[in-house]
């Protein structure tokens, strides 16, 4: 399971399935948004009957919840203070962040998002735990 609060209040929340925590790069448009949600809704990482690493969150009937996360962008390689300038600007970032979610809904996966620009408490049982980078090209 997972879910994201603002304030107290619980504004996203799914059971079995995936929490993507997604950053948006300054240079990111809709076709990098559309390869990385069709990537996210047919990797294969969840266990079939084998034990092995081969259904995906829509094969095992599972959810998505989206949260924005700009600070993935952050470049801590020099100094002290990490650098968030290849983050994408608040008004781009959004714009990808909602299509993105709208790509997964359009799969036929629930979908459950955070809150845009919110200062958000994530909490999650990562099973496994398995936590995957997924990268445009």
């Amino acid at each position: 399971y997972a879910r994201v609060g603002v304030a107290g209040e619980i504004v996203g929340e799914i059971g079995p399935g995936v929490l993507i925590l997604l950053g948006v790069g300054r240079n990111d448009t809709d076709v990098e948004t559309a390869f990385v949600a069709d990537k996210c809704a047919n990797l294969r990482i969840f266990e079939d009957e084998a034990g092995k690493m081969n259904r995906s969150v829509l094969d095992v009937g599972g959810a998505a919840l989206v949260v924005s996360q700009f600070t993935l962008y952050g470049d801590a390689s020099h100094g002290r203070r990490p650098s968030f300038s290849e983050a994408a600007p608040p008004e781009l970032a959004e714009k990808l962040y909602r299509k993105f979610a709208d790509l997964l809904k359009n799969t036929g996966l629930a979908v459950a998002t955070g809150r845009f620009r919110a200062e958000m408490e994530v909490e999650l049982c990562n099973d496994g735990p398995v936590t995957i980078m997924v990268e445009s090209r």
